[in-house]
């Protein structure tokens, strides 16, 4: 192979070198620059704000804690199973209901309800709590989290729009069906 007149092969070399590295660098600022824009090219999906039904009043008898999950509203096709969020649903009296979030208040844990002490209880540390969702002993701090809820043609409904957190566990009740978790101030 002959190189053009005034190219050496050290020149020819480096020039491939600096491309090569370029085409790198390239590849490697696409996901960079897509994060830092996002906030900006990306508006909020709509299913942030979201109502999702967790079925007919009937699979929630009077003065009993059932199991039910839900699907997550801003899932993705490949996200299968993960999607699917489980909570605890208590009818208190037929009318009014409380939606926990099955995760502990202390690390996360996946808490269990045991009927036969009206307690639900939390495998990785011991902690405890009445079935109101107080805190009834053991490392956490606070009660479970509570999602908001409304009830609409014989359904239950709960505010989906995001997990429950300790900067969302102040609770106000706008009405006599629909209880909305507000920020703390």
């Amino acid at each position: 192979m002959t190189l053009p007149e005034g190219l050496s092969r050290r020149t020819l070399l480096v020039k491939l070198g600096i491309a090569f590295n370029a085409a790198i660098a390239a590849v490697l600022a696409v996901p960079i620059v897509r994060y830092l824009m996002s906030p900006v090219i990306h508006e909020r999906k709509g299913g942030y704000d979201a109502w999702v039904s967790l079925g007919n009043l009937e699979q929630f008898p009077p003065g009993q804690t059932r199991f039910a999950t839900y699907r997550n509203p801003v899932v993705n096709p490949w996200d299968g199973t993960t999607g699917d969020i489980a909570c605890w649903v208590r009818n208190v009296d037929g009318k009014s209901f409380q939606v926990f979030a099955i995760n502990c208040a202390h690390l996360g844990c996946p808490v269990r309800w045991f009927p036969q002490s009206s307690l639900f209880l939390c495998p990785c540390h011991g902690g405890a709590y009445y079935q109101d969702g107080s805190r009834a002993s053991g490392p956490p701090e606070r009660g479970l989290f509570e999602y908001g809820y409304k009830l609409e043609s014989g359904r239950l409904f709960i505010k989906a729009e995001e997990m429950p957190t300790p900067g969302s566990a102040c609770k106000s009740k706008n009405s006599d069906i629909v209880r909305e978790i507000k920020p703390c101030a």
